[in-house]
């Protein structure tokens, strides 16, 4: 797998021993998080717009109504940046200044570009459907013509990427560890409940075996901090 491109843009300054721009380790960033913050700039005025995606190779697929402003701009092909971070726990140091976060970010550059060939634009669908749940595309109904009129589905090429992340216990000063103050790292993760059933939900629908498993899926992509 080739590098992904660096430019200033991605050259990490803050803590670069933090930081990576190894292709596999941002995929595996992207491929844990389902929700990303899209920047850009319209009219001089800047925007960060929150979204659902989906990941083929270096390719961010975004969808939304056809009538969306954000997906309106950024399909023209302008400069975009997209950004995705999980939270994977609270550090807690002994000093105020060394508290900090354990986490995975990707800030990816690059353009976007509408699709409108319809059986493309149908599996991008299916890529971000496949994205935030596996095995659920086959077990619904398909997008209508009429209904793909009506999104707008967009594919982002990360241009250059980097990736940082944070691991482990606080780092504090050595003269504070003799400190009687707790310190230690508070995990925390996204985790699914069990699933609450639609009240018109037909007679005899069983549970799917996507759903049945899919906390653990989801807890399991956590990185223990």
């Amino acid at each position: 797998m080739n590098p992904i491109g660096v430019t200033e843009r991605t050259e990490l300054q803050r803590l670069p021993e933090r930081g990576s721009r190894d292709p596999e380790i941002i995929h595996a960033v992207l491929d844990a998080a389902f929700l990303a913050h899209v920047g850009f700039v319209s009219d001089r005025q800047p925007f960060v717009i929150p979204t659902l995606y989906g990941r083929d190779g270096d390719t961010l697929y975004l969808h939304g109504s056809a009538a969306s402003r954000t997906l309106g701009v950024v399909e023209r092909g302008i400069a975009t940046c997209i950004t995705v971070t999980i939270v994977d726990g609270l550090v807690l140091a002994r000093s105020a200044f060394h508290h900090s976060i354990n986490y995975r970010s990707v800030v990816a550059f690059g353009t976007a570009h509408a699709i409108s060939e319809p059986a493309r634009k149908t599996r991008a669908l299916r890529v971000i459907s496949e994205h935030l749940l596996a095995g659920r595309w086959n077990d619904v109904r398909g997008p209508t013509r009429q209904e793909l009129a009506a999104t707008s589905v967009l594919e982002f090429s990360i241009e250059e990427a980097s990736v940082k992340i944070r691991r482990g216990p606080p780092k504090d000063d050595e003269e504070d560890y003799a400190r009687s103050t707790w310190a230690g790292v508070v995990p925390l993760s996204v985790a699914a409940r069990p699933p609450v059933p639609d009240p018109r939900l037909a007679a005899g629908t069983e549970l799917p075996a996507y759903l049945s498993t899919v906390r653990d899926t989801w807890i399991n992509a956590s990185m223990n901090p």
